[in-house]
């Protein structure tokens, strides 16, 4: 199984990105994917997923949207009014779609993980 992002770039607060994350080597039907990322010097945190529920953690609420193509095995992250904060290395994940909110955010049962897209916003 292989999870490539893409869509990373450097952008100036206020503004968007999209990013990318499409599955390959089998068959995702039952398995849901999400993002997360990592600022420098800080741990990797929860952004948000697309399983049986969408859930985004409370710093992107109203900005991020994710959303997914089955039919592609890919999900999306739409990044909306980008702030410096945002600046990170966004990862996506995949896992079985019958993951707790929990298990989740705590990055628990992702045993896919892509290699990473960087996303820089300047003030």
């Amino acid at each position: 199984v292989q999870l490539q992002a893409s869509g990373g770039g450097l952008v100036q607060a206020g503004g968007s990105l999209r990013l990318s994350c499409a599955a390959s080597g089998r068959t995702f039907s039952s398995y849901a994917m999400g993002w997360f990322r990592q600022a420098p010097g800080k741990e990797r945190e929860f952004v948000a997923w697309n399983g049986t529920s969408t859930f985004y953690t409370d710093s992107v609420k109203g900005r991020f949207t994710i959303s997914g193509d089955n039919g592609k095995n890919t999900v999306y992250l739409q990044m909306n009014s980008l702030k410096p904060e945002d600046t990170a290395v966004y990862y996506c994940a995949a896992g079985a779609s019958y993951l707790s909110v929990a298990q989740v955010v705590q990055g628990r049962g992702l045993y896919y993980w892509g290699k990473g897209t960087q996303v820089t916003v300047s003030s």
